[in-house]
This record gives C-alpha cells, sequence and structure tokens, in this order.
C-alpha cells in the first residue's frame, strides 16, 4: 500500500524546489480543509477588433434564437451559455476607437489620456476587486494570462494615448496594471508554487527574511512600514520605475498573503477526476493557435486545481494586427482587415478571424463542460465566463451594445441557453455587479453602474 504525502512536498535539488502537482497519494493529507461543494469561478476573456454584428447577433427580440453564422462553433453547446445585448461602458463613448476602451472594459472608468507620466484608468477592474476580497482562499489570488506581448510607447495616430492601455485588462488600482504572463511553461509553473509551512528565518535573501519575520512575528505588513518612503520615492523616478516599484510592492504582499494562508490554511476544494496537462517546454511555441490552446488549457488547470478562482484572459492586444495567415483566405494583419469598408474579399477574412476566436473560446468551454465536479454539475456549471471586446464592430469601432457572451451556469445561478436584451446603453458594470454578487463580494455600487443586471436567473 502507497504511503499518503503531503501537498507541501517539495522536489528538491542544490539550489532549487519543485512543488508536484495533485497526486492521489495527496487525497489523505488534505482530510479536514477539503470544500465539501464546488466553489464558483469566474473568467474574463477580451478580444481585440469587435466583430462583424450582422453574423452575430441573433435576428428579432426573443429570447430564443437560431444560431447565427459567427456562433456556430459554440452551436454544440448553445444551452451553457447567453448571448447578452446593449451593454456599453459610457465613459469610452467618443474616444479613441482602441486605448482607452481597453482598460475600461472591466472597470467602467474614465481613462485619461496620456503618453505615459499619469497613468489613470479612472477605476480598479472587478477580477480585482474580487482577487482582493477572495483571494485569499486561494494560493494564487487571480491568474494574468494572454498571448501577445506588452506594447511600449505613445500611439500618435490613435490620438496620444500610452500604448499599455490596450495590453491589460486587469488594473489592481486605476494607475497599476497587472502583468499577465504570456510564455506557457512560466504559467503553468505559478500553478504549483506553494509557500513554506513554516517561517524560514535564515538562509533566505535579507528582503525575504524581513517579509517573513515581519509576517510571522509582528503580524504587521512590511509595506505598511515602508509605503510612505515608497510614496515619495514614485513621485521622483520615471513611470516605468514606478511600475517596477508597484510590481515589487505587490509581490511582497503576495508573499504575506501567502504566509498568512498557511498559518490559516483556508479549506481547499479537491477534484477526484483526472486532468493531464505536460509541463509545456521553455519560450513560445512557433504556432499561434498551439501557443493559445496551451495558454487556455492553463487557466482550466488553475480552476480545475482551486488554485485561484479569478482569471483574465487576452486574446490579444488593442489594436492587434497578428497575421492569421494559417486562416484561409486571410493574407494580412487582424486590425487591417477590420477595417473592412464593405469590401467582401475583407469581410470575409475579418469574419475568419472573428470566428477563430470565438471557436477557441468554445474549446475552454467543451473542456469545462467535460469535467465533472460533483454528481450531476460540471467544472462549466460552477464557472462563469464572459467573452467580449471592447467595440462591437471593427471598422466603425462602435461602442454601444457591446458582444458579449457569458458562458456557465454560475453555480445553479444563471439560466443559459438564450439572450438577454438589456434596455440600450445599460452599464457593462451592471452585470459585474451580478457576477460579484455571485461570487460572494456584495457592493452598493461599481463604476458607472446603476444596478443589477437582471435577467440572469
Amino acid at each position: 500500500m502507497f504511503k499518503p504525502i503531503s501537498r507541501r512536498t517539495m522536489l528538491k535539488g542544490v539550489g532549487a524546489a519543485l512543488a508536484l502537482p495533485w497526486l492521489e497519494a495527496m487525497a489523505p493529507a488534505i482530510g479536514p480543509a477539503r470544500l465539501t461543494n464546488p466553489p464558483l469561478r469566474t473568467a474574463f476573456f477580451f478580444v481585440p477588433n469587435g466583430v462583424w454584428p450582422e453574423n452575430f447577433t441573433p435576428k428579432g427580440t426573443s429570447e430564443e434564437y437560431d444560431i447565427t453564422p459567427l456562433l456556430k462553433p459554440l452551436e454544440p453547446h448553445k444551452n451553457e451559455f447567453l448571448i447578452v445585448e446593449n451593454l456599453w461602458n459610457e465613459k469610452t463613448a467618443g474616444r479613441n476607437g482602441h486605448w482607452p476602451k481597453v482598460p475600461a472594459f472591466l472597470s467602467g472608468g474614465y481613462v485619461v489620456r496620456t503618453s505615459g507620466q499619469d497613468i489613470d484608468t479612472g477605476g480598479t477592474s472587478c477580477d480585482q476587486v474580487l482577487a482582493r476580497e477572495i483571494g485569499h482562499k486561494t494560493s494564487l489570488p487571480s491568474l494574468e494570462l494572454g498571448v501577445d506581448e506588452p506594447y511600449s510607447g505613445v500611439d500618435n495616430v490613435g490620438g496620444g494615448f500610452a500604448r499599455v492601455y490596450g495590453c491589460h485588462i486587469a488594473w489592481r488600482d486605476p494607475n497599476t496594471p497587472v502583468p499577465k504572463e504570456i510564455i506557457p511553461q512560466l504559467a503553468f509553473d505559478r500553478l504549483f508554487r506553494n509557500s513554506p509551512s513554516k517561517p524560514l528565518i535564515s538562509g533566505l535573501d535579507p528582503r525575504r527574511e524581513a517579509i517573513v519575520n515581519s509576517v510571522m512575528n509582528d503580524r504587521v505588513s512590511v509595506l505598511d512600514l515602508v509605503n510612505e518612503h515608497a510614496s515619495s520615492v514614485k513621485r521622483k523616478v520615471s513611470l516605468n520605475d514606478r511600475t517596477k516599484i508597484d510590481e515589487y510592492m505587490e509581490s511582497v504582499r503576495d508573499i504575506e498573503r501567502r504566509i498568512e494562508s498557511t498559518s490559516k490554511p483556508q479549506p481547499r476544494w479537491v477534484n477526484d477526476q483526472r486532468f493531464d496537462l505536460n509541463r509545456p517546454a521553455p519560450g513560445i511555441p512557433k504556432s499561434h493557435q498551439e501557443h493559445m490552446r496551451l495558454m487556455l488549457d492553463i487557466l482550466v488547470l488553475a480552476f480545475w486545481t482551486d488554485t485561484t478562482r479569478v482569471a483574465t484572459f487576452m486574446l490579444g492586444n488593442a489594436q492587434s494586427n497578428r497575421h492569421f495567415s494559417f486562416l484561409e483566405g486571410v493574407e494580412s494583419g487582424f486590425h487591417s482587415i477590420s477595417h473592412h469598408e464593405q469590401k467582401e474579399d475583407k469581410l470575409a477574412a475579418y469574419q475568419k478571424i472573428v470566428g477563430w476566436h470565438i471557436g477557441e473560446f468554445a474549446y475552454v468551454v467543451e473542456r469545462m463542460k467535460a469535467l465533472q465536479e460533483t454528481p450531476g454539475t460540471t467544472l462549466l456549471d460552477n464557472s462563469m465566463l464572459l467573452y467580449g471586446s471592447t467595440i462591437r464592430e471593427g471598422n466603425s469601432h462602435e461602442h454601444e451594445n457591446l458582444p458579449l457572451l457569458l458562458a456557465g451556469r454560475g453555480a445553479g445561478t444563471i439560466k443559459s441557453g438564450r439572450r438577454i436584451i438589456a434596455p440600450k446603453q445599460t452599464p457593462l458594470c451592471n452585470l459585474y455587479l451580478s457576477m460579484m454578487d455571485r461570487m460572494g463580494v456584495t457592493l452598493a455600487h461599481f463604476g458607472d453602474s446603476t444596478g443589477r443586471l437582471e435577467g440572469l436567473s
């Protein structure tokens, strides 16, 4: 008979330690800390350059609808998602077609036009609000993934907005983006990091020793001790340096949270089925589709292992001009094609790219639908997956009635398989309030919300 082992078992070598993934032998070690019901997860998927509405939005106004050409990849899963119509972010109206709309996607904030010295998105993204409130329950408060490297500089053609705006939908606060991971191996490894089971007070980098001692002994955040000095330093340095300082301090905060969580472990959800995913090779795959699928699988694995319950995924940066020449009939960049000027050949290519992205979302839906968590429920049933763009249509940059799909049943709180036609110009933040309610985070107001989105259940 095999001997049970601790989930915190590490593979150790000289100068390195690698955490093991979930093994059957770890089950006895989890015992009392195991949740009896699956948790609810939520993920936000951003896709650039809009859609072709004529072949995305169903005709008529009935809840029941026929699958449109662009939604064909999702046809086998029609009963698993909602089409949500007439939502928008009002503060993006009349602004540049791409750059200020992306950081407003999950916050509804007014994005300040800047070349980079005073970035301000006008709000914290809803995923980070969730991470702040429930992130202590999992190893990772949230997981940010994507497939495109961040941009730098200023988009002078697009009205003088810092291009960093277009690279992030997750914002820790109005001035601080949360970096997304685009390298599969690094994203995979993040899922299996473990904090020490007891304080390490020697042999560490001196800064880490200070963090551990502060948290474990004094129960005082080291950041509280240095915050005033850090604020003073940040006023004297460049935007890039401010961002680096913010990222460093957040990494310190993450260590503190993880140590605190170890001393007071939260009940975890453990799935008994297998979900096999080998550790990816280093670097980024040459094939864009392989890269996309690897990153999507890692997101599913993160939810399946209860490593996090909050995630964002960018299927491309703002104004992405990635070439999709692997699709038949597509011979130029995505953004260029999205300005189709009603020309048949460009419209056809545009829809192939849009349809391909919807197919990748369908892949996630299918993967999560196939993973049973309890008798009668799946990982998808216990999730909410929002897919959408910050513009309705690529040629016009229309900002009303954003193309939005909401998959999953929200642990039985969402009636899927239909369309919801909200009143025109309903704040997208109304939907976020409703989603946060279901995650156990109840706010009176978020962004430009005017109430909860009706009709989800």
